[in-house]
């Protein structure tokens, strides 16, 4: 079990990071591209934004629905009291995350558009959790939590390197940077329990 855990974990850690690190292969590229065809020019102009407002608003949609998912799951087959409240917590923080996101998009008459990094975020991770439904007891707990650790760190990751610098509208920008730290928080505990898990007792 430890071995289809850790396949598990790094196939996640993969698909999640690809999903990050997909915006800034097109971002490298393209300034690649400006460093050959314009190195005479002084200043360089800056580099176009990654992804347009309404591809952020779907990218922060699918994120805060995975995690919902997720924390759904942990709640209904989990019997550890530090999941279970763990799962609670990320349903009622992202459930408001996207309450606050689906209140600022009609405010701004912002649809969703959906992108390879959208689809591809919610594909991961309804992949990951078909294989955590079938686990139990403390398999189950610490493959959620792993997931958790794995999934918060790409998402942390997406919002400070994509998402933030790529926000056109400074509410949307505003409200990203609000949220940062409530997603490092979910991040820190989320290792905390790791942690406590991998200490024998």
């Amino acid at each position: 079990m430890l071995r289809t855990d850790t396949r598990m974990t790094s196939w996640l850690v993969s698909g999640l990071l690809l999903v990050a690190l997909g915006s800034c292969a097109k971002k490298e590229e393209s300034s690649n591209t400006m460093a050959t065809d314009t190195t005479a020019m002084a200043p360089s102009t800056p580099a176009a934004p990654t992804f347009t407002d309404p591809q952020i608003v779907a990218i922060v949609v699918a994120a805060n629905d995975a995690d919902i998912a997720n924390g759904n799951l942990a709640k209904s087959k989990s019997s550890n009291t530090e999941v279970k409240s763990f799962a609670n917590q990320m349903i009622t923080d992202h459930s408001a995350l996207n309450k606050q996101g689906s209140e600022l998009a009609t405010k701004l008459g912002v649809t969703p558009e959906e992108t390879d990094a959208s689809r591809q975020l919610k594909s991961n991770q309804d992949a990951t959790r078909d294989q955590l439904k079938g686990m139990d007891g403390a398999a189950f707990d610490k493959a959620y939590v792993d997931n958790e650790v794995a999934y918060h760190q790409a998402v942390v990751d997406m919002v400070s390197q994509s998402l933030i610098p790529s926000a056109q509208n400074p509410e949307l920008k505003a409200l990203l940077e609000q949220a940062a730290p409530a997603i490092q928080a979910h991040l820190d505990h989320a290792k905390q329990i790791q942690s406590a898990m991998a200490t024998p007792q």
